[in-house]
């Protein structure tokens, strides 16, 4: 059984929440997010009557099977995520190490110098606010998923070595380090 899926998720003053054909939609002040759901797990939004009382959400299992019960956990971390993405936007940091490395925003693009013959320009996707300063890259938006995407694939393009540190890491990820030659 999950623990994450019985609980009920209390919807924030502010956030609106909409069910139709499967499609979940959030409503914030930071925008709207979309999701779709499959039908093997019941998604229930409950209005009380009560003032003062706020909306909750409940999901249930229609089938016992492991599929069900491993989507039920999932959804509801999918449905909170996106609750709190419309209230306050996710941020993730990147740090650029290294000689001669340095990261632009120009328009919709981010254009890097990672020692390669050629620079490096990767699009903004829709949704994502990037900013570059010095060597730090801040990413936001309100879709986890798909910050959480767009950060790790620009890391990607040149991980931290663990001979001199040199390349990007996140903010705060500590980067193991290796002895290297030793001069006889």
């Amino acid at each position: 059984m999950s623990r994450i899926g019985k609980q009920e998720i209390l919807i924030p003053a502010g956030v609106k929440v909409t069910q139709g054909g499967g499609i979940l939609t959030v409503t914030g002040p930071k925008g709207t997010l979309n999701k779709t759901f499959r039908d093997d797990i019941t998604i229930t939004i409950t209005d009380p009557a009560v003032d003062g009382a706020s909306k909750t959400i409940n999901l249930n299992i229609k089938r016992n099977d492991k599929f069900s019960k491993s989507l039920w956990g999932t959804y509801a971390s999918h449905i909170k995520n996106m609750i709190e993405g419309v209230e306050k936007p996710y941020q993730k940091k990147l740090i650029l190490e290294g000689v001669g490395f340095k990261s632009e925003v120009k328009g919709k693009e981010i254009h890097f110098a990672l020692g390669f013959s050629h620079p490096v320009i990767v699009p903004i996707p829709e949704g994502i606010t990037a900013t570059a300063e010095k060597n730090n890259i801040t990413i936001t938006g309100i879709d986890k998923e798909l910050v959480g995407n767009f950060t790790a694939a620009i890391r990607a393009l040149k991980k931290p070595e663990p001979y001199k540190g040199k390349g990007m890491r996140y903010e705060g990820e500590v980067i193991r380090r290796k002895q290297g030659k030793k001069t006889v």
